[in-house]
């Protein structure tokens, strides 16, 4: 069956985003989990945190192709220091492919932001990812200064 990715289906998955208390939504493509490459729309919106992680043991590459909006990845040393970063978006910077064993997260900059993710398969949920220990986790306090803090140290704004 031929899997198409069109206008309404990128601003249905925003709208979603934007009534989720995570900013986000994911749109699949791969049958399920089990599939060896997990393909996906993922529309995040300004404020939305994502845990710096890295997909390792089993290592898996993780693509993201910019389709609306503004994205800022980021990528850290293994002690949390930024090490790299670049902002995808319609001028300069379209996809970047992250290695496995990477840290990173991303930071929506526009509200409509959604990328083309993908990832190696199986999803597993033990052990996709492996989240920063030097990073809040998802929902505690401390996850809007910390993304600001990122911000402000690559002198990015919003």
């Amino acid at each position: 069956m031929i899997k198409k990715i069109n206008k309404a289906i990128l601003e249905q998955i925003s709208k979603e985003a934007g009534e989720s208390g995570r900013l986000r939504k994911n749109y699949n493509y791969h049958p399920d989990f089990n599939d060896p490459i997990n393909r996906m729309l993922n529309a995040v919106e300004p404020g939305s945190y994502v845990q710096p992680h890295k997909h390792e043991n089993p290592d898996k590459r993780e693509v993201f192709l910019l389709l609306e909006g503004k994205l800022l990845v980021v990528f850290f040393t293994n002690e949390g220091v930024i090490s790299d970063h670049l902002i995808l978006d319609k001028k300069q910077h379209f996809g970047v492919e992250i290695p496995p064993a990477t840290w990173h997260t991303i930071i929506s900059l526009e509200s409509g932001t959604v990328v083309y993710e993908i990832k190696d398969g199986p999803y597993l949920p033990a052990d996709d990812k492996n989240f920063a220990a030097w990073a809040p986790k998802e929902g505690e306090t401390g996850c809007t200064v910390y993304i600001a803090g990122i911000l402000d140290q690559l002198n990015i704004q919003l």
